[in-house]
């Protein structure tokens, strides 16, 4: 991966096991997408990150706007498909947001996807951070109902009858899987990078599709104990999970990252397209 492992490597500190617990303790259990953004205020889980390094991206796609099921407006980063197509892979950014990082990220999808429209979602409504602390700030600010308004607002553009797969980084791990909740019978696949398990498994039992997790044995915080609870809650929701655990430390696949393993994350990212094109049926 590119830049969107900056943040991961505190991501999961040990702070979110002590605040997460806490706050899931009382009262009515948070969502998985509001439990991860509570981590935003620590810290230990936002300090010491390095800002993104200025990139502009310069390929193809465009920046598009769609209604959304809340009355306002979605906005997204669309790479089309050179022939008219109806299988649409959805890109999930990290906590920076849509930066021009995502964006090539679509445009690689792109190209290795032949027959599928690739969108960039944008869940921070416009908003881009630049430093630790105002991706923390944006990424506490975002609202389940909103960030689902988004998602369903991009599904409806793709149309009724189209198909949808997911990827996502982090942040955006856990909103892929959300995304192929949301997509319903048009799902046929979701790819998520060291994002927050969904932990209901009556919603798990909605999903459509089977889930590709891509973790690190290592990782401290989306750790093996982590990994194997979301195996346990698929089986329970009767849906097939696909795990590749590399030994390698969070944040392995990004080449900004100390710890980050050239080789596993070309053989991840090889997986994940593989997967992607299974489900899609379409060749390199």
């Amino acid at each position: 991966m590119k830049k969107l492992f900056i943040l991961c490597a505190a991501l999961w500190g040990a702070s979110f096991t002590a605040s997460a617990q806490k706050m899931a303790s009382c009262c009515a259990r948070p969502a998985a997408t509001e439990v991860f953004a509570m981590l935003a205020t620590n810290k230990d889980f936002s300090g010491g990150h390095d800002a993104p390094l200025p990139y502009e991206y310069q390929g193809t796609g465009a920046m598009i706007e769609f209604k959304t099921p809340d009355g306002s407006t979605g906005h997204g980063f669309e790479i089309k498909s050179a022939k008219p197509s109806n299988k649409y892979l959805f890109v999930i950014h990290e906590w920076w947001g849509l930066n021009d990082y995502i964006k090539k990220e679509a445009a690689t999808y792109a190209a290795e996807l032949p027959g599928v429209n690739v969108i960039a979602l944008d869940l921070y409504d416009g908003q881009v951070a630049t430093t630790a602390d105002e991706a923390g700030k944006l990424m506490q600010a975002v609202k389940t109902e909103r960030a689902q308004a988004i998602v369903r607002g991009a599904q409806a553009y793709a149309g009724p009858k189209a198909q949808f797969a997911s990827v996502g980084w982090c942040f955006g791990g856990g909103w892929s899987l959300q995304t192929a909740l949301l997509g319903g019978k048009q799902t046929v696949g979701c790819v998520m990078y060291y994002g927050m398990p969904e932990k209901d498994v009556a919603r798990l039992k909605t999903l459509n599709s089977d889930v590709m997790g891509i973790f690190a044995s290592q990782d401290k915080w989306i750790s093996p104990d982590v990994v194997n609870q979301f195996k346990k809650d698929m089986a329970a929701a009767g849906k097939k999970l696909t795990v590749r655990s590399y030994d390698a430390d969070h944040a392995f696949a990004n080449p900004s990252n100390p710890k980050f393993n050239q080789a596993f994350a070309a053989d991840a990212h090889k997986l994940a397209v593989e997967y992607l094109r299974g489900k899609f049926k379409v060749k390199a």
